[in-house]
Parts: structure tokens; C-alpha cells; sequence
């Protein structure tokens, strides 16, 4: 197992040594206990330069210590929101049972395991993608009211749960709402770009867990935002930072807001 070191917090309630056990991992990124509303993760990688892929794929920028608070992400998660082309462009499966992901959602009272919920305006999912047919937990599809019928029956046909979230495009609000509906409160984010873009412009993001990978990129990919602008900038506060082999992972959460 690759060896993670802490460089923030430093405060006393947490263990001295610089290598990070999964105890600690886990309370680092454990979400709010006592959830009322979605409470919304988004997980990204990028290169120092800002790239959000290499060859059009984000294992390039990966390494295993990246990977461990990756699949933490999921471990921890009620729900796995990502785009559709980010499930197009990395394979997308269905999350997978391992011993260390069984015994700690037992034990935090959570699913066997989370589904995972496709954005997609168009419904541009079929049933035989491997998402639909590779997978232990059948999948959510967020779609629109304007997406054709025929492709939503088919998906809800083949056992997939289908939400219209917006009439032409997807809203952010009303998906995160609809999952609410359904328990699933602690939302983890995978991308892409322009589903984060969305998620930033509605003011939904209460926490970015950022891997910067020690690789310049140079230019032709895209940055880990792109589509909807947002009307104002968004204040995190940076709550720790492991690092590794030159990689640092950074956890931000929303900054408090002021009282009125």
C-alpha cells in the first residue's frame, strides 16, 4: 500500500505521524454527520498546469495514492454523480465490492454499495452500455423532460431508475433534489468539467477534493471547469493536504458564510 503524508491539519486530534492511516483518511474525509440536504463532494484530478486529462483520459495523471482517496470518495458516498461523457471517456462501470469498502459502509451504516448517477441532458445512455449491464447496483440516469422517450423507456426498461431533472438541460438543484428523495444525501462527484461547472454555478459544492499531479500537460486539454459561467466566485477554505511522490491531494470545503 502506498504511504500518504500529512502536511495539514497539524492539530493534536489527529495522529503525530506523518503517514496517514485508513482511520485517519476516513475521518478527513468523512462527510457532516446528520445530513438534512445532498451535501455534494466533487473529486478531480489535474496536472500542475491545469489539465484535466492526458490522451483524453485522467488515469495519466493518476497514482496510487490519488487512487486510495478516490476510492475512499466512493466508499463513503451514498451516490456517485458524474457526466456522461466522463462515463463515455473512462469505461464506466458499476462500483465494485472489496473487503475494505464492504466492512467500512457496514459499519458506517450505509448500502452494500452506491449507484451511480449519470448526468446526461439527451439521455445519451443505452442498455447495453457497461454501466447498465456491468454493474451490482443498477444505475440513475438524470435527464430532461425534452430527452427522447423512446431511450428513456428502454433505460427504465433495463432497470434503470430514470429522473427528469429540467426541461432541455439538466438541473442541478432539482437532480440533487430527486436524489435526496431517495436517501441519497452524501453526493460524490466524479466530473466532468462542464457537470462541476454546473454544480459551481447552482452554489452546490460543499467540498473539492483536488489531486495536482507533478506533470505539465502543455496545452490542448481541457481545464477541470468548462461550460456554465458562474455569476460570482466561490470561497473555499483549504481543510488539509496529504501528499506523495510529488502529488498533493487538497481538500477544500465552502467557506462559512456571514451571518446576516
Amino acid at each position: 500500500m502506498t504511504v500518504v503524508h500529512r502536511l495539514l491539519p497539524t492539530s493534536d486530534d489527529l495522529a503525530a505521524s506523518e503517514s496517514v492511516t485508513d482511520a485517519e483518511l476516513e475521518r478527513l474525509y468523512d462527510y457532516p454527520a446528520e445530513l438534512t440536504r445532498p451535501w455534494v463532494q466533487v473529486n478531480f484530478v489535474s496536472s500542475a498546469d491545469g489539465a484535466v486529462s492526458v490522451a483524453d483520459r485522467s488515469e495519466g495523471l493518476s497514482h496510487p495514492a490519488d487512487k486510495r482517496v478516490f476510492a475512499l470518495g466512493r466508499d463513503l458516498a451514498d451516490v456517485i454523480l458524474v457526466g456522461a461523457g466522463t462515463v463515455r471517456a473512462e469505461g464506466y462501470r458499476g462500483v465494485r465490492a472489496r473487503e475494505l469498502r464492504t466492512e467500512r459502509r457496514r459499519r458506517l451504516g450505509l448500502s452494500e454499495l452506491p449507484p451511480i448517477a449519470v448526468v446526461t441532458g439527451s439521455c445519451r445512455l443505452t442498455p447495453d452500455d457497461p454501466i447498465v449491464t456491468d454493474t451490482t447496483v443498477p444505475p440513475i440516469v438524470v435527464t430532461t423532460t425534452e430527452a427522447p422517450a423512446r431511450r428513456k423507456a428502454d433505460l427504465s426498461a433495463a432497470g434503470v431508475d430514470v429522473i427528469e431533472a429540467g426541461t432541455e438541460t439538466v438541473d442541478p438543484k432539482a437532480a440533487l433534489a430527486a436524489l435526496a428523495e431517495r436517501g441519497l444525501l452524501r453526493v460524490n462527484c466524479e466530473g466532468g468539467p462542464h457537470l462541476f461547472a454546473a454544480l459551481i454555478a447552482a452554489d452546490a459544492v460543499d467540498q473539492l477534493c483536488l489531486t495536482v499531479a507533478p506533470l505539465l500537460a502543455g496545452s490542448g486539454p481541457g481545464r477541470i471547469v468548462a461550460g456554465t459561467p458562474s455569476p460570482v466566485p466561490r470561497s473555499l477554505r483549504l481543510d488539509s493536504v496529504l501528499h506523495e511522490d510529488g502529488f498533493l491531494m487538497l481538500r477544500y470545503r465552502r467557506a462559512a458564510r456571514p451571518r446576516s
